[in-house]
């Protein structure tokens, strides 16, 4: 079947090209993307490429980073090992026990559950999550039940989503937003899901979802709990966050001004959990704040920022770690390798099994081991740590 300006990138790209009277020559020095990348995404080489060129490539031609990308269905099948109970938990037919769980019995495993979740222990969270869920299912509609189910269930969608298993993930998460029993646990849900649209490249959805439950939930500043604030500040930081990589700065700048006010108003960080699966406060929102400067191409801001926290970073928390990333990804942009080694192997002795993860590291490191004739042993440590391809 011929190819049409909808089936991948680069027939998308060609097209707007063409339309903006660009050569790939002249787009690869408007844009910072290289020429080769360009010409194999034309070409049909590469179907696919990083959000971030692709925001680069559409910042350049004037028009939304999602006119130039189309994500792919997600593919029907199992997981791999050891996400596959996990994802059977969540997407097979309830199971019959042979002893009727109780909402204090499950309930009593969930501080396990949060604990195995933020601290990053993946594995171990995955084993705990599978036959919780199957209980959780066996519970009636009680709203002691429901409430149980879907702090668990959302727990269960953003592992699911760290690990790509995004149709498995939309399910549990689906299945959080209908089992929440108040309005701000139903928002952090949202929240979750965004995040999980934005690791698909639905940067519309993202943005349109995070901005009506953001318009529904917005607090009266003078009497708004910490919860409140927390929740409403994670949309908006949503709404910036998918704005700004669909090309829509002014938008992303107007989200991001209000999320940190909404953060001054709170003062202090809020502990992850309560009710978002987050860190909440100034430390976060700058941690977010500082994530333009790489999407903008301008690493040294991002450099600055990280200077500036280094003494009030939460450096346990998955908002500090992606944070690290982003200092790695700002030194590699500015061709300062061994830093960014550094800052890797940072993250990696606090969060191994996290940063493994990561397609941003990957993505980090193919970059590195692409720029350089030779690597040394910590090079080679870390892409193997990180599972870069050979």
């Amino acid at each position: 079947m011929p190819s049409t300006p909808e089936d991948h990138i680069g027939d998308r790209l060609k097209a707007v090209r063409k339309r903006r009277g660009l050569t790939q020559r002249e787009l690869a020095e408007a844009s910072g993307v290289s020429l080769s990348l360009i010409s194999k995404l034309e070409q049909g080489e590469l179907t696919d490429t990083r959000m971030e060129s692709a925001h680069a490539l559409a910042r350049a031609l004037r028009v939304p980073t999602t006119a130039l990308i189309k994500r792919p269905e997600p593919e029907a099948g199992p997981a791999p090992e050891p996400w596959r109970p996990l994802q059977k938990a969540v997407q097979d037919p309830p199971a019959e026990l042979d002893e009727a769980p109780t909402v204090e019995g499950v309930a009593a495993r969930l501080p396990e559950v949060r604990a195995a979740y933020f601290g990053n222990h993946m594995a171990e969270l995955a084993g705990l999550l599978a036959p919780l869920l199957r209980d959780a299912d066996a519970l009636d509609d009680a709203p002691e039940a429901r409430a149980v189910r879907a702090q668990l269930l959302q727990i269960a969608g953003s592992t699911l989503t760290q690990v790509h298993q995004y149709d498995a993930a939309e399910t549990a998460l689906s299945g959080a937003l209908d089992a929440a029993t108040d309005r701000l646990r139903a928002a952090s849900v949202v929240t979750t899901w965004t995040w999980l649209f934005m690791r698909q490249g639905r940067l519309a959805e993202a943005r349109d979802l995070a901005t009506r439950w953001a318009d529904d939930l917005e607090p009266r500043m003078s009497r708004a709990t910490q919860e409140e604030l927390a929740v409403w500040g994670w949309l908006l930081m949503q709404v910036s966050a998918a704005a700004l990589r669909d090309n829509r700065d002014g938008e992303a700048q107007d989200a991001m001004r209000l999320a940190r006010a909404a953060a001054v108003l709170t003062g202090r960080e809020v502990p992850r959990g309560t009710p978002v699966l987050a860190t909440w406060g100034p430390v976060t929102v700058a941690y977010k704040t500082a994530e333009r400067g790489i999407v903008n191409g301008r690493p040294d801001t991002v450099l600055k920022t990280a200077e500036r926290l280094h003494r009030s970073s939460q450096a346990d928390s998955t908002e500090h770690h992606r944070h690290r990333l982003d200092v790695a990804q700002a030194h590699l942009m500015m061709r300062q390798h061994d830093e960014a080694v550094s800052v890797l192997q940072g993250v990696r002795e606090r969060a191994p099994e996290w940063l493994a993860q990561q397609k941003y590291a990957r993505d980090i490191m193919g970059d590195m081991v692409a720029k350089r004739r030779t690597l040394t042993p910590e090079m080679r440590e870390l892409a193997d740590a990180v599972n870069l391809p050979l």
